[in-house]
């Protein structure tokens, strides 16, 4: 299996493929959070094959977090240095 399967309900280990059921608890990637693993052998042993979109998803989400506009802005302020910008009644 070579991802998430998310058609339905059920979460399957990107690795091996076994379900989240009540004995098997999956674990997020912490980086990306994309894809889970029922323990640390699946992990280290899907590496490889994870490791080039993980990155890419870890650097996206954290450009989400960095840029996201902060819900109470005002908008008149800029919104990256959150300074009043000037008003041109022109």
């Amino acid at each position: 299996m070579s991802g998430v399967e998310e058609s339905d309900d059920m979460m399957y280990c990107a690795s091996c493929g076994i379900g989240q059921v009540d004995d098997v608890k999956l674990k997020d990637c912490s980086a990306c959070k994309s894809v889970r693993y029922c323990g640390i052998k699946c992990q280290k042993d899907h590496r490889p094959q994870h490791k080039r979109a993980c990155k890419q998803r870890a650097a996206e989400l954290r450009d989400e977090i960095l840029f996201k506009q902060p819900e109470s802005s005002h908008k008149g302020d800029c919104p990256i240095c959150f300074l009043p910008l000037p008003i041109d009644h022109t």
